[in-house]
């Protein structure tokens, strides 16, 4: 499986974030924006707990393992997978709803801010930027903590047996 690289996130972010603030535009042309729900930070934000949770849990047992401490709990290999793939999909769909929440926020920073409803739109699309980022962040320290001794150097060549 192939590590997440953060220009690719941040490339996801910009695109998303330059095509929703055009397509704000053209939706406040016709007098039909939608706005940021007031959920879309706070189930970022949970994502983003989730994550860290898991990758400081699964920290704590491969460390207990690695110390080979009496009653230790291991990692199963499978569990492991599917919290990289949690981490990768969860990293990479923020980095999409960031970059179109943080458009919108431009957006609205950038017209009427003297609407008092177009004000609070602009704080929810703000930190639903900000915990998208921590959603981002928590799935590329989960993926370095289950980042196996051997991926440390691509270029190296597999030791023979």
């Amino acid at each position: 499986m192939k590590q997440l690289r953060p220009a690719v996130l941040a490339g996801i972010f910009a695109v998303a974030g330059v095509l929703s603030w055009a397509g704000a535009r053209m939706l406040n042309s016709y007098g039909s924006l939608p706005g940021v729900p007031l959920a879309a930070p706070i189930v970022l934000g949970a994502i983003a707990v989730v994550l860290l949770a898991t990758a400081l849990s699964l920290r704590a047992r491969l460390k207990a393992q690695r110390e080979r401490v009496p009653g230790a709990k291991g990692v199963e290999p499978l569990m492991a997978a599917r919290a990289v793939v949690f981490g990768q999909s969860s990293a990479l769909v923020a980095a999409l709803v960031a970059g179109g929440y943080g458009g919108v926020g431009v957006f609205l920073l950038t017209t009427a801010l003297d609407v008092p409803a177009r004000r609070d739109q602009a704080w929810y699309a703000g930190f639903s930027v900000l915990t998208g980022a921590a959603v981002i962040a928590a799935a590329l320290f989960l993926e370095h903590v289950l980042k196996l001794p051997d991926d440390e150097d691509p270029t190296k060549a597999p030791a023979s047996a």
